[in-house]
């Protein structure tokens, strides 16, 4: 009680002394860009020697770097619908990538892309309560620009009707599997773009040269959504600087096709030198330079990232902005993505079965960074162990505002203002996909479960994280009461869901 207490205390006064009664309480804006498929260890703060990403380590340094902080699931959609309702993968609604099939030919690029009834994702509860609609409520604008995947376009469960008066973008993430794509959504209007579809996985032509850098030119064409998604979070900025705002800049960056501007590709092959072709037997597109147009990804990113910042710097916003830099989950392992190469999860395990998809850490433990000038002691880093669903009661605590009863998380605005924090008993995660898996944090332990869908597998790894943080030691069998805990824990945290597609009949669904 007496830390809530003084957390209060410390954010009233942030947020007080004003001129006069008249004035409302400063709001601070809130920009929170969400990477896509970016691995713990592919910034430079946290260690990255080959990719250069001096803007995001300024922000790094200018601010709070969080190492114990967790997705909340080890891929797209359900990642980023734990963070939008505060929700952990035991209760919420969308618990795995769901592309909702029933509706036809999903899969297939080009009729999705013309038409709307098949493209997008499962869709959300109509009111469902989202962090957007709670800053709505709030008095902010609310804007996303990036990637959705979280309702398909015809459905109420678009960005314009969960809580964001403001969305351009992909709205689905099969879309957002070309870079150069046909069309963009501005809130609920379809934005041709001068692109012709080639779909993914097409192949570079049977007699062509691969060591011939013309031979892919049927993949970079005219618009470039990386670009075009930034200058509307950009306008957004602009457009919004007299109100406080919550921008969510869900960046399609670096999620493969490895496709990137050739003038930022350029750069890199001056400095790695020539490589071996990607032949797009890996999924995605095919790719002359494959390292250096990984690299030049995340290099935009950053500079993106840092003209962000400049903007904020330009209109005089910066010291009442926040701004978090994370990534949605771990590095994928596929799109010829040489994660070896670049240490993508360093310091944890690499590789399928290790990064994007599983409950591993490199699969779900990501960058994260928060920088507020004057109230975020610059140079800082914290030990908290945090996730993606501990957000919304943080942003509620800032506001002074109770969050959702059937919120899960716990807020981390102590740990920002340098307050003495409560830690979380544990955190947990449910993934039904690649096998079916359940995972739990608690302290220095860390806890497995692998194919509980395959194999109907129960059986718990147990891995002590301070020594082994590649989970590389299963102590269960030396650590009985430590695994009983565990097994209470993920029993008590399940709930069966509401789709059957998440349903894991061995934990009695």
């Amino acid at each position: 009680m007496t830390r809530n207490i003084l957390s209060l205390i410390l954010v009233l006064s942030f947020f007080s002394c004003q001129k006069d009664e008249e004035q409302k309480p400063i709001k601070p804006n809130i920009v929170y860009i969400l990477a896509d498929d970016l691995g713990f260890g592919e910034v430079g703060y946290q260690g990255q020697k080959k990719i250069k990403t001096p803007n995001i380590d300024a922000l790094a340094a200018s601010g709070m770097v969080f190492t114990n902080h967790y997705s909340g699931a080890p891929v797209c959609a359900p990642a980023r619908c734990i963070l939008l309702t505060g929700k952990h993968g035991g209760h919420a609604y969308i618990r795995g990538n769901d592309e909702w099939r029933e509706r036809g030919e999903v899969w297939d690029y080009a009729k999705a892309a013309a038409d709307p009834n098949l493209e997008g994702q499962r869709p959300l509860p109509t009111g469902t309560t989202t962090l957007a609609s709670i800053l709505q409520g709030q008095g902010y604008k609310t804007g996303i620009v990036g990637k959705w995947g979280l309702g398909a376009p015809l459905t109420e469960s678009i960005p314009t009707k969960m809580g964001f008066e403001y969305f351009y973008g992909y709205n689905c993430q099969r879309q957002a599997h070309n870079l150069y794509p046909p069309h963009m959504w501005e809130n609920e209007t379809k934005i041709p773009l001068n692109n012709s579809i080639v779909v993914p996985n097409t192949k570079l032509d049977s007699l062509a040269d691969p060591n011939d850098p013309s031979s892919y030119s049927k993949y970079q064409q005219s618009d470039y959504a990386p670009t075009l998604m930034h200058e509307k979070a950009l306008s957004f900025i602009e457009e919004n600087r007299d109100e406080p705002f919550f921008l969510y800049y869900a960046s399609a960056l670096p999620h493969v096709p490895l496709q990137a501007p050739k003038d930022d590709v350029e750069k890199y092959e001056s400095e790695f030198g020539d490589e071996a072709p990607y032949d797009g037997s890996q999924g995605y597109f095919p790719n002359r330079y494959p390292h250096a147009t990984y690299a030049a990804m995340i290099t935009l990113l950053d500079q993106q990232i840092g003209e962000v910042r400049a903007k904020l710097k330009e209109l005089g916003l910066e010291e009442n902005t926040i701004i978090v830099v994370t990534s949605d989950n771990g590095p994928t392992y596929t799109g010829g993505v040489d994660f070896d190469y670049f240490e993508s999860s360093s310091p944890f395990t690499n590789g399928y079965g290790r990064t994007k998809g599983f409950v591993y850490e490199g699969g779900i433990r990501i960058p994260m960074l928060v920088s507020w000038p004057g109230k975020v002691q610059a140079g800082t880093q914290t030990d908290h162990i945090s996730a993606f669903y501990d957000v919304m009661p943080t942003i509620c605590d800032l506001l002074g505002i109770a969050p959702p009863l059937d919120a899960d998380g716990k807020s981390f605005l102590p740990t920002l203002l340098g307050v003495e924090q409560e830690a979380h008993e544990f955190l947990f995660w449910e993934f039904p996909e690649y096998g079916g898996q359940q995972a739990v944090r608690m302290g220095k332990w860390k806890a497995v479960r692998q194919n509980i869908v395959k194999e109907n597998n129960l059986e718990i790894e147990l891995y002590d994280l301070s020594t082994d943080p590649q989970e590389q030691n299963n102590v269960a069998e030396a650590n009985p009461e430590i695994v009983q805990r565990m097994k209470e824990i993920m029993k008590n945290e399940h709930t069966t869901p509401a789709l059957d597609r998440f349903k894991m009949a061995a934990l009695g669904d």
